[in-house]
């Protein structure tokens, strides 16, 4: 398979195919199996492949530095980008389970569409309950097909070892700062005010940045083996790249066109999300401003004009225009890491292109 001109045919072919044997495992196990190997199927539908493209452009930047190296990815590469888009489609299970999210991408959300699917075969119980506990499962069961497909692919690569403890790093570091997310909407009242944006960076750094660019960069370079210092340049555009996505990614969640995001607008103020945003607005709030403020954030029930008036707050501080430059920071330090790199030119290009489109995309 090729993924000279674009990865993402490859890996959707590679997905279509490891999905259609689960489906076919699973119509022995009854229809209860297959509703829900089902909905690990169309978890997997739509999205940006974004780590899957990095993954192969990671591949590539360091085969072009090598005599005699083909520009197409192989097997293995193609397994390993299509495992991310997997693992990926299970991160998105378990946030929207956690942050009782109704949509994604659109179209109802994992546990959403399941607890549907509860009271369509007429069960007994709590369909809610069900639809959270099955999405739970489902989520694992993404995980457990994304191992399954990365070892699929790893089975002859001759820098298998070094990509799977990648991988592994990976798995751990999303899981703790999954944890991290969820507890600082709990844990912000315990620290100083002034340490909030640092620890939200923290966050984003374990659970977006390095598993939405920097590993998926260095995970095709391994494959292709990348040496230390290959390896210290890929590291060294994807972190603060993935940094400048996870901001980006902050702001439309709280200013996004619900119509392009397949989000409701202000979902990330209705979740009580504490990004970096939220941070630099409290720290230009007076103490009752403040407390008005959280109060407001995290409530479910936030009308549309509760949601424009922190919208606003968020403006008036200047906090967004801080984020803004903070996201023009980073993509600068990103791109100051691939000048004079021991990376292929070509690669080189493309990884600037994703960066441009990483940071000013509108979902």
């Amino acid at each position: 398979m090729s993924a000279s001109a674009d990865p993402i045919v490859a890996v959707s072919q590679r997905l279509e195919s490891f999905v259609a044997d689960q489906v076919v495992a699973a119509s022995s196990i009854g229809p209860e199996g297959a509703l829900f190997v089902d909905a690990a199927a169309a978890a997997l539908s739509g999205g940006k492949r974004l780590r899957a493209r990095f993954c192969a452009i990671g591949w590539r930047a360091i085969a072009e530095t090598q005599p005699g190296a083909t520009a197409d990815a192989g097997a293995d590469v193609i397994a390993a980008a299509a495992a991310l888009e997997v693992f990926h489609a299970a991160a998105l299970v378990h946030d929207d389970l956690i942050d009782n999210s109704d949509t994604r991408r659109g179209r109802p959300a994992a546990h959403r569409a399941l607890e549907h699917q509860h009271g369509v075969a007429g069960w007994s119980g709590d369909a809610a309950a069900f639809g959270r506990s099955a999405a739970l499962l489902l989520g694992d069961l993404l995980v457990a097909w994304s191992d399954d497909l990365l070892e699929e692919g790893l089975a002859s690569a001759p820098h298998a070892d070094a990509a799977r403890r990648l991988y592994a790093l990976m798995r751990r570091d999303v899981t703790i700062g999954q944890f991290l997310d969820i507890a600082e909407e709990a844990a912000y009242v315990t620290a100083p005010t002034d340490e909030h944006a640092e620890r939200a960076l923290r966050v984003a750094s374990l659970k977006s940045a390095r598993y939405s660019i920097e590993h998926p960069l260095l995970l095709g370079g391994l494959l292709a083996g990348a040496d230390a210092a290959q390896c210290e340049a890929l590291s060294g555009f994807g972190h603060p790249l993935g940094l400048a996505f996870q901001l980006r990614d902050d702001v439309l969640g709280v200013f996004g066109d619900s119509a392009v995001t397949g989000k409701p607008v202000g979902d990330d103020l209705r979740e009580g999300k504490r990004t970096v945003l939220v941070a630099y607005t409290r720290e230009r709030l007076d103490a009752g401003a403040r407390r008005v403020f959280d109060e407001l954030l995290g409530d479910p029930t936030l009308e549309d004009d509760q949601i424009a008036a922190l919208q606003q707050t968020i403006v008036g501080t200047g906090a967004l225009a801080r984020v803004e430059e903070l996201i023009t920071r980073f993509a600068g330090d990103a791109d100051r890491a691939l000048r004079g790199a021991p990376l292929g030119t070509h690669a080189v290009g493309m990884l600037r292109d994703l960066a441009r489109d990483a940071i000013t995309r509108a979902a």
